[in-house]
């Protein structure tokens, strides 16, 4: 390549052919040949008249530049000029394409292979032998191979980022072994982090030759966990910026979306890289729904954090004696144990079981509790996948129908077992080593801890396979049984320190977050009790985009792989073990890379601007101004001027040209609900059939007659001719422009309404206006009044049908809307203001009013509500609520009149009494 200034020529040997530009000069100037001059005396009577079209004798100097113009772009075109090019800094040796392909790649991959296909064309150009190294931790041992670059390209074109870090061979001299003679060039495109053998490499490969590092080109990010008692999230990123973090999981209809945002906290610096914390503050019902964490805008799968049990926090229910109330009495509850053994990782509430039943738990825990009058229901929720934990003890031991006490896993002896007293058998027992398949697979019990009494298990061929752990003498501890889809569990001692030391031991804490966590995890049809617990099985893995698919064909990875995190074999997803489910995850802690003695780029550097078009364009003008002047220097030349002149006043095409909304014309003509488009398919499907049923229900209950809805592009149409506008709220759709929010504006000042429906009143349960950041965000550039919610006096609650909620798909969340202005009247039915004909200009909920009314193409509703006849009920509700808010919407103060009467009446009645 060539350079010449800040452009560089890919064919420079096309340039010469720019010496031709003075011989076609000389050309072009003495062709056609110069007329030979003959005196012929008659010509004196000619003398003074003057040619009104003259010809030249020769071509004129400008033409002749603009012809040599035309020819110089042609040829500097044809050379394969470009703008700043990445000029190559190698010697002409071989090529060592080094491509990061980890999941910090993935941001930006594109643009990488791009680079690294432009080092390889240009080298095999060159003829120069090449090797592509894909640091995916997968390269095969011994030397790299070189061959032909061009060879190299459908192997890099295929490659893609891996779900795990970038990994280099561990031995780099053996990799070079086999470099051709001479310079070796290294392109090292980086994904800017350090990685194991990376040192060792960028050394071996300086000694060889010139190494260009191409950095990324935007900062990295990574989102990590950090398990514990209080579980948390870590981003860690190469710059200052702190995006959100989504919480991903199904809504009640099994749709995957954003449940929710997690703010990071202040940020830790160390070696260049950004730290910082973020809580798991969401309620239970809200973070068991959780499958994954991600950082907003990133899409790879360090950005990715899944969950798992380690992440979910159950609700458990303590059922058992009070605390007795004397000082010192508390550490003879069994209570006491449980409630601080269970505090940091569930959210505990207590009281009967009755009590603790309507609750909806996860896991009930039973401390020495028999005979109850709520069995009946207890056993229902057991079957229905609840995990019923009990604990023996004094009363469970004399308890005379032992053997018929229902939800117990096995048979029991009463009276129990005394190993450690005066009269016992023999001394204390220990706790057997647990079974490598269980669920207590990995814990180790400490040699202090024995039990010294028991409730002793009745001998059952499946005595065996229902023992989870057992003591020294083989004697059952905690055995299990299931029952539906649920499972009862057994712990033969007290959950006090009576029968033993292990609830005063850390063992008891694992042991009981072991089982807490096996609660609801999957139906017991569907658990695998013979899988190896030294393997784990993946079930759903990561790519490197961050993107979840099936784990097809992919063998188990033995659990000491599996502790070192990500790898080859072994990527970023979710794996299962017996009962267990477990979450690698690929981010992680970052360290920067830095290159001594390697040449790194400016990052966003590219491969220069070709200006090859550009020069095309230009001689073709060029060209076209030659023919132009070539025109008015011939005889028709008036031709040309018109031709000129034609052009000139050629009217411009419009900007912005845009097809007219061919419904808004119909809208004009009759009434027509209208909803905003948001490029949601399945939203703007709710919207179109629910604004339909809600028309039907007009049409058959009104004097209204509605028209099929109106779709409308918040950038494109006119919102003058409607009156009512269904604004659906996701977090994906982008904010209008700004000449949108002036016509919204517009529209609200002109008496229209904008129902904004946020359809998160299954999640969030609170409403208001400010319970949405996406809504906060559409809704800034408005001119919004100040808004509460609907009092029970309002026109809207009685315009058509009288109403004292305002249910859709979701029911219980305030809807808001304009806000009575300070010292306004509270006497029934004052109006709060009188612009827009007493109509507030926006209402805002979130209980997803257009799935309510959404029917088919066959008119039958298109999504549930509830069960039964209540959920009927509450459609029936939701229709009524919309006949009331379009009624409001089309009569204006004048229904707010006719509607208080009676309090206008007594006005007037008081100023007649009054009058002068």
């Amino acid at each position: 390549m060539l350079m010449l200034g800040p452009i560089g020529f890919a064919a420079p040997w096309v340039l010469t052919a720019l010496i031709a530009l003075p011989v076609l000069w000389i050309l072009l100037r003495a062709l056609p040949p110069a007329p030979r001059q003959v005196a012929f005396p008659g010509v004196a009577l000619l003398r003074g008249l003057l040619d009104k079209v003259p010809v030249a004798r020769r071509t004129p100097w400008w033409l002749l530049l603009l012809r040599l113009a035309a020819v110089a772009a042609l040829i500097l075109a044809f050379a394969g000029p470009s703008w700043k090019p990445v000029v190559p800094v190698g010697q002409g040796g071989p090529l060592l394409v080094v491509l990061d392909a980890g999941w910090a790649a993935a941001p930006d991959w594109p643009a990488r292979l791009t680079r690294a296909e432009a080092a390889l064309g240009n080298a095999a150009a060159q003829g120069r032998p090449a090797a592509l190294l894909l640091a995916d931790g997968r390269a095969a041992p011994g030397a790299l191979p070189f061959a032909p670059a061009d060879t190299l390209l459908a192997g890099l074109r295929a490659a893609q980022p891996m779900p795990w870090a970038t990994g280099l061979p561990a031995n780099p001299q053996a990799a070079l072994a086999n470099v051709p003679e001479g310079a070796l060039e290294t392109l090292w495109i980086s994904d800017g982090l350090d990685h194991p053998n990376r040192g060792a490499w960028l050394e071996a490969l300086t000694r060889r030759g010139a190494v260009t590092v191409v950095p990324p080109a935007r900062a990295v990010r990574s989102l990590s966990l950090h398990a514990g008692d209080t579980p948390s999230l870590t981003l860690a990123a190469t710059d200052e910026t702190a995006p959100a973090i989504l919480a991903i999981g199904p809504d009640p209809q099994g749709v995957e979306r954003e449940l929710a945002r997690l703010t990071a906290g202040d940020a830790a610096v160390a070696d260049g890289t950004w730290t910082r914390p973020a809580a798991i503050d969401l309620p239970p019902e809200l973070r068991n729904r959780i499958t994954r964490f991600q950082v907003e805008g990133e899409a790879h799968a360090g950005a990715v954090v899944l969950t798992d049990d380690r992440v979910k926090r159950r609700k458990v229910g303590l059922v058992g004696d009070a605390d007795r109330q004397a000082e010192g009495q508390e550490l003879l509850s069994q209570l006491h144990y449980l409630r601080r053994a269970l505090n940091p990782t569930a959210d505990v509430v207590e009281g009967g079981l009755g009590d603790v039943l309507d609750t909806a738990p996860d896991v009930i825990v039973l401390a020495d509790q028999v005979d109850l009058a709520e069995s009946a229901e207890l056993a229902g929720w057991v079957e229905e996948g609840g995990l019923l934990i009990r604990f023996a003890g004094p009363r469970m031991a004399a308890f005379e129908d032992l053997q018929n006490e229902p939800l117990i896993p096995v048979p029991l002896r009463q009276g129990g077992r005394d190993i450690g007293g005066a009269l016992s058998w023999g001394d204390p027992r220990t706790i057997l080593p647990f079974a490598a398949e269980g669920v207590f697979a990995g814990l180790i019990p400490p040699e202090d801890v024995t039990i010294r009494a028991q409730l002793m298990a009745q001998p059952a061929p499946d005595l065996a396979d229902r023992t989870l752990a057992a003591l020294s003498d083989n004697t059952p501890l905690v055995t299990r049984s299931r029952q539906g889809q649920g499972q009862i569990v057994l712990f033969h001692v007290t959950a006090n320190a009576e029968w033993s030391n292990l609830p005063i031991s850390g063992l008891f804490v694992d042991m009981l977050n072991r089982l807490v966590q096996t609660a609801r995890v999957a139906p017991a049809d569907e658990v695998s009790e013979d899988r190896d617990q030294p393997f784990w099985t993946p079930e759903t893995v990561l790519d490197g985009f961050g993107r979840a698919q099936p784990a097809e064909g992919m063998a188990p990875v033995p659990a000491a792989d599996l502790a070192r995190g990500t790898g080859p074999n072994r990527p970023a997803g979710i794996y299962a073990a017996g009962e267990r489910r477990t979450a690698l995850n690929a981010g992680g802690p970052m360290v920067r890379a830095d290159w001594p003695g390697a040449t790194v780029e400016a990052v966003g550097t590219t491969g220069g601007r070709d200006l090859t078009g550009i020069l095309l364009a230009l001689a073709a003008l060029i060209l076209a101004a030659d023919a132009l002047g070539s025109a008015l220097l011939a005889r028709g030349g008036r031709v040309a001027a018109a031709v000129l002149l034609a052009l000139l006043i050629q009217p411009a095409p419009p900007l912005m040209a845009q097809d007219p909304n061919p419904e808004l014309a119909r809208a004009a003509n009759e009434v027509a609900l209208a909803y905003v488009v948001t490029g949601d398919e399945r939203v703007d499907d709710a919207s179109r059939e629910g604004l339909r049923g809600l028309s039907v229900v007009l049409r058959q209950r009104t004097s209204v007659e509605p028209g099929e809805p109106v779709a409308i592009d918040l950038d494109r149409d006119d919102l003058s001719v409607l009156t009512f506008l269904y604004w659906p709220i996701t977090d994906t759709q982008a904010a209008p422009s700004p000449q949108a929010y002036v016509r919204l504006n517009h529209f609200m000042r002109s008496g229209g309404m904008i129902l904004f429906d946020t359809r998160d009143g299954d999640v969030a349960g609170v409403g208001g206006p400010d319970m949405s950041q996406a809504l906060q965000a559409l809704a800034a550039p408005l001119e919004i009044p100040p808004l509460s919610p609907i009092p029970a006096d309002h026109v809207l609650t009685r315009s058509f049908y009288l109403l004292s909620d305002f249910p859709g798909r979701w029911q219980g969340n305030p809807v808001w809307l304009e806000a009575p202005p300070a010292g306004a009247e509270t006497a029934e039915g004052m109006p709060f203001r009188q612009l827009n004909d007493g109509v507030s200009p926006v209402v805002i909920g979130g209980n997803s009013w257009a799935e309510a009314w959404a029917v088919d193409d066959n008119g039958y509703a298109a999504y549930p509500i509830g069960r039964g006849w209540e959920g009927e009920q509450q459609r029936e509700m939701a229709f009524r609520f919309g006949v009331n808010l379009v009624m409001y919407v089309l009569t204006g103060n004048y229904k707010s009149d006719q509607v208080h009467v009676p309090a206008l009446l007594d006005r007037m009645r008081t100023e007649e009494t009054l009058g002068p």
